[in-house]
């Protein structure tokens, strides 16, 4: 059974490794920020609390994502097994994972950490075209990531499920290396 954690930056190609390795092992790929657009797209009372946070490309509270993915690991598809991408982002939400796993019997396998430069990054997500990826907005996001988001990777080395991959090549070459580390799991 497959249970992974996908950490990087924003742009560093967490979401595009997700569902080619989700759609290949059958399992979903939980993207909490496909779910976030989601439901900011639909109106929805998650969707209009978030939209605020998003649009300055700040995170979205610990409260509203902890309510989303014990919602979204409660489904019956995550059961055979799940690849959570953007989520945790600091480390309250990951000890929450880590409390919220135990409490349904799972664990995760590996944490695959995802480095890309920041300039590499900055390119990569002005290239998407999305509303909200300015270039003062995406510069935001990744000094918030440094702050928040990099933490994690010392929480989850310490707990001996960090495996780094470089990034900044081609997604074939990635989705290779991937494989690579998978079949040590």
């Amino acid at each position: 059974m497959v249970r992974l954690i996908f950490l990087g930056p924003p742009g560093a190609g967490k979401g595009t490794q997700a569902q080619t390795l989700a759609q290949h092992w059958e399992i979903p790929h939980i993207s909490t920020g496909d779910i976030l657009r989601s439901a900011v797209a639909q109106k929805t009372e998650l969707g209009q609390k978030a939209q605020s946070y998003m649009d300055r490309g700040e995170l979205v509270p610990d409260q509203l994502m902890l309510d989303l993915v014990r919602d979204r690991l409660s489904q019956p598809d995550s059961a055979s097994g799940w690849i959570l991408d953007g989520f945790p982002r600091t480390v309250v939400q990951a000890s929450f994972l880590d409390a919220l796993l135990q409490e349904m019997g799972q664990s995760c396998g590996a944490v695959i950490n995802f480095e890309v430069p920041d300039e590499v990054l900055v390119e990569r997500l002005l290239g998407r075209g999305r509303k909200d990826d300015t270039k003062e907005v995406i510069q935001h996001r990744l000094v918030v990531y440094h702050q928040q988001t990099a933490p994690l990777i010392d929480f989850y080395r310490d707990r001996k499920l960090l495996l780094s991959v470089d990034g900044n090549r081609s997604v074939e070459a990635v989705t290779a290396e991937l494989s690579q580390c998978f079949q040590v799991i």
